[in-house]
């Protein structure tokens, strides 16, 4: 037995000679019971309540800093001259940069511990958030997000990675990935509070200003409450290639479906099609260097191996391709279309930010009592209902009749779903692949904004010439298919049960290869009288 199986053992010992609270099957109660207290990382509340604030704002302020620039856009291209036919690169560099950067930043996350890469990454973005409220042209305001990509890239899988390892399953950590994937849709409106306030009343670059503000208040809460783990990481062990590889599929894929309604000739150009052809060579080099090369790969097929994960991959990247849809043209055509001014149209998104709270704080007391696959399928028909509402408003629309409850549907949908694909990945694989499960995550909430959104941008520019609000519907149908296309998948091929307290990846190991160390609280002295009561 390794150190790792012989530690997990000890820890299962230790916790199962703890006396039961309380029932009649010992180990249940157990389990239970450590699935609710606080983890003994934390000396006390306060420390465990500031960890939370720092990872959970990590996730809200990446939400910030996408849907912010949305709102924000249009003022900026006016103030700064850009060219409105280049408004999508703006957008999507930064999901784009940080998608395709999550997994060697997982990995690196998994080597030398989630803290360092965390406060590193929140360091980088307030760094470059400071800078791009000074940008003034398009290719400073291209390099400035892109930069911003790179810190998020490093601090939201080192996130999930201090969540996944820190709690164990259970209700505890129902509620507290509840709340950071809540904080996703309440970061997005108070990214568009603050654009839109910035946009109408300041200077547009003081959106960036205040979030670099919050991100040092972040640093700083990190570095008195988020646990110090650090270890010196061999880098030998990381897989290069595969880094090289998979960030060359990723940006060429992404950058020759997101250009492609920019060029003349579109997919007939040789500037969309060169990209797309290496960037499929590059993923079955990638492939290749995981299978054959790689010794420490940086995405482990046994990964795989992992009952519906392939399956809840696919329906996450197309759920986010919905949610990314949705966003990008209901801001769009909320603003040109209905020509709702900035702060009044952030306004108009306020659901989001009080579903997002409301959804999160129910998931968290219902994730252990319903099976995940209902939860999905409920997503799913939240993103369908979102987009559908606006692929059929009408010209002159009541809010409360149309914009309202998309906006509910829409939390509904990317709440749901973050949060049951969460829960599930990190309660599946082992703790020293957690940056890894944090990078899957991002990663493809992150890539299906940018692959999805290439796609639409591709359609509404392909659309016959019928005005604008007729040409933004094409992209609201796309995303409708997509919420679709994630609700068959998930009848089909997505079982997932409840979300109950349980031994760890290590705990499960150990307890299998140990079964007499680890027979449990039931073998205690006592707990046979108990049995026959």
């Amino acid at each position: 037995m390794d150190v790792d199986m012989e530690a997990a053992a000890r820890t299962v010992e230790r916790r199962n000679n703890d006396p039961p609270s309380s029932g009649e099957d010992g180990s249940s109660v157990d389990l239970e019971r450590l699935g609710r207290c606080r983890p003994e990382v934390f000396s006390n509340r306060w420390v465990e309540i500031g960890f939370c604030v720092s990872v959970l704002g990590s996730m809200m302020m990446a939400e910030f800093l996408i849907s912010g620039f949305n709102v924000l856009l249009p003022v900026l291209i006016a103030d700064t001259g850009i060219d409105p036919s280049q408004r999508t690169w703006p957008t999507t560099v930064f999901s784009l940069v940080t998608g395709a950067l999550l997994l060697p930043f997982g990995r690196l996350a998994d080597m030398v511990g989630g803290e360092v890469m965390y406060l590193g990454g929140l360091s980088w973005l307030a760094i470059w958030s400071l800078v791009a409220g000074f940008a003034r042209t398009l290719p400073v305001v291209l390099a400035a997000r892109a930069l911003q990509g790179v810190g998020a890239a490093a601090f939201l899988p080192s996130g999930v990675l201090l969540l996944g390892t820190t709690y164990r399953p259970g209700p505890r950590k129902n509620i507290v990935f509840s709340l950071y994937g809540g904080c996703a849709p309440f970061g997005f409106f108070s990214g568009i509070m603050v654009a839109g306030l910035c946009g109408q009343f300041l200077h547009w670059g003081w959106f960036f200003w205040i979030a670099a503000a919050l991100l040092l208040v972040l640093c700083i809460v990190t570095f008195f409450c988020v646990p110090r783990r650090w270890r010196r990481p061999d880098l030998s062990q990381m897989d290069w290639l595969g880094c090289i590889t998979s960030a060359a599929f990723l940006t060429m894929v992404t950058y020759a479906v997101t250009d492609a309604s920019q060029v003349e000739r579109r997919w007939a150009s040789p500037q969309i099609i060169v990209p797309f052809v290496l960037g499929v060579a590059s993923l079955g080099a990638f492939i290749y260097v995981e299978k054959r090369v790689a010794k420490s790969p940086l995405l482990p097929l046994g990964l795989f191996s992992i009952r519906n994960i392939g399956p809840l991959f696919l329906a996450l990247f197309i759920a986010c391709g919905s949610f990314g849809i949705y966003l990008f043209y209901a801001s769009f055509y909320i603003e040109t279309v209905l020509h709702i001014s900035p702060l009044l149209a952030a306004l108009w998104f306020a659901p989001m930010a009080a579903g997002g709270v409301i959804i999160a704080l129910i998931a968290g007391f219902t994730l252990h009592r319903l099976p995940g696959t209902i939860l999905l399928i409920l997503s799913g028909v939240g993103f369908t209902l979102a987009s559908l509402l606006f692929a059929i408003i009408p010209a002159e629309p009541n809010y409360w009749a149309w914009v309202f409850p998309a906006m509910t549907c829409a939390t509904i949908g990317i709440d749901i779903c973050f949060n049951v694909s969460s829960i599930f990945i990190t309660t599946n694989v082992p703790s020293d692949q957690q940056g890894l499960a944090g990078a899957c995550i991002n990663g493809l909430v992150f890539l299906g904004l940018s692959f999805f959104l290439g796609w639409a941008d591709f359609a509404v520019a392909s659309s016959p010439g019928e005005g604008l609000g007729q040409s933004y519907k094409v992209a609201f149908w796309l995303g409708v298919g997509c919420g679709g296309a994630m609700i068959l998948l998930v009848l089909c091929f997505i079982r997932i049960g409840q979300a109950k307290s349980d031994y760890t990846v290590e705990e499960k190991k150990a307890r299998q290869q140990t079964p007499r160390l680890l027979s449990g609280p039931t073998s205690m002295p006592g707990n046979h009288e108990r049995e026959k009561d």
